[in-house]
């Protein structure tokens, strides 16, 4: 994509020229202006056509951006690779990966990174899954869909599956685990619930099984 499609609409492009700005600081001695400018613009671009409140748009391209550089960075062995990766994949993004990625966060306190993506995402989260990971104290606040990419498989250590294990290829030296977890859209908080303890549990196990 060229980075002459991060302009639009006036108050939007001062928005993603303070993204750039901040985000090329942060990554200053890493990676130049330019591949920042390509992140932010290829961001964007992923999530541009599934937003539905364009005013937030530009606050969500800024935290993908960053995961993007971040992993990036991580995979040419600019930045160290500190704990374990953790990437969570299901098709839309909105359900079962963002249940377990912060489950695998909070249970973790700290000790794995994780992320989540989707192999088709679009909408929003839903709000579901919010009330059933709230009930056991843990929080969606910044979480939102976005695109499986290129840069958060190579990052992963771990890559689990859910209902989407064709869209995601196989790379070497990584483990992967597809887990047949039922689907929360369209289903009930109590429905919801018991997909949340199932997931909890293998989140758990999963952990364990890395020394967590």
């Amino acid at each position: 994509m060229h980075t002459d499609s991060l302009h639009g609409a006036p108050h939007h492009d001062r928005e993603y020229d303070r993204i750039v700005q901040d985000l090329a600081y942060k990554y200053d001695g890493v990676f130049s202006r330019e591949s920042v400018v390509q992140a932010v613009a290829d961001a964007r671009a992923a999530l541009e056509p599934v937003s539905r409140i364009p005013d937030f748009l530009p606050v969500l391209v800024e935290r993908f951006a960053r995961d993007q550089l971040l992993a990036a960075a991580k995979n040419q062995g600019l930045l160290a690779r500190t704990v374990p990766e953790l990437l969570f994949v299901c098709v839309h993004n909105v359900g079962r990966s963002q249940i377990a990625a912060a489950l695998a966060s909070h249970l973790s306190a700290g000790r794995v990174h994780v992320r989540s993506a989707g192999s088709a995402p679009t909408g929003t989260i839903l709000p579901t899954a919010f009330q059933a990971l709230a009930e056991r104290g843990v929080e969606l606040a910044e979480a939102f869909p976005k695109p499986l990419t290129d840069d958060v498989l190579h990052a992963a250590d771990v890559i689990v599956t859910m209902g989407c294990g064709d869209a995601c290829p196989v790379l070497h030296g990584k483990r992967y685990e597809d887990w047949d977890v039922a689907d929360p859209a369209g289903q009930p908080i109590e429905v919801v619930r018991d997909i949340r303890d199932d997931i909890q549990g293998r989140v758990t196990q999963l952990l364990r099984d890395l020394g967590i």
